[in-house]
């Protein structure tokens, strides 16, 4: 289990970083290019508008940064947090974008799209289910005295 969710945050990380650094550095080229390899499915749904792209890849960008904060420390509860932030900023992006289907030019493109955005919300429900499955902290042993709150559980 602690290599899974090791991996799910690893690929979060990556996938934060490298879309939400295209979408905030290079908004033109995500607006007109995403997702690549010929494909084209931010344009079709309507006009470009810098401020708006920048911003939403900075919020990519913060998501890859509590990914990567989780995987360097290992801490549970970040990790967690990291699997709830994603399903909250994915969810309803993929449910608009599900919504909104039929503005891709091709069924192919209609379908990946929904597959990749699926595989994201499903990823980010399974890292929140995996976290939940391991304690946040340590059980206190007849040893723990003091004030002293116990060390975060580690991955």
């Amino acid at each position: 289990m602690r290599l899974a969710v090791k991996l799910l945050l690893a690929w979060f990380t990556l996938f934060g970083f490298t879309v939400g650094s295209w979408q905030a550095v290079f908004p033109a080229s995500f607006y007109a290019d995403f997702p690549g390899l010929g494909h084209h499915w931010v344009n079709p749904d309507g006009p470009y508008n810098e401020h708006l792209l920048r911003d939403v890849g900075l919020g990519g960008l913060a998501v890859g940064t509590v990914a990567l904060v989780a995987l360097a420390t290992g801490v549970v509860w970040v990790a967690r947090a990291t699997g709830v932030a994603v399903v909250v900023v994915n969810l309803p992006h993929q449910l608009y974008h599900q919504a909104h289907v039929s503005v891709l030019p091709t069924a192919a493109d209609q379908v990946l799209q929904s597959v990749t955005l699926a595989v994201v919300s499903l990823t980010a429900i399974a890292l929140v289910v995996l976290t939940l499955r391991m304690p946040a902290t340590p059980a206190p042993t007849p040893a723990d005295t003091g004030s002293r709150a116990p060390a975060p559980t580690r991955l």
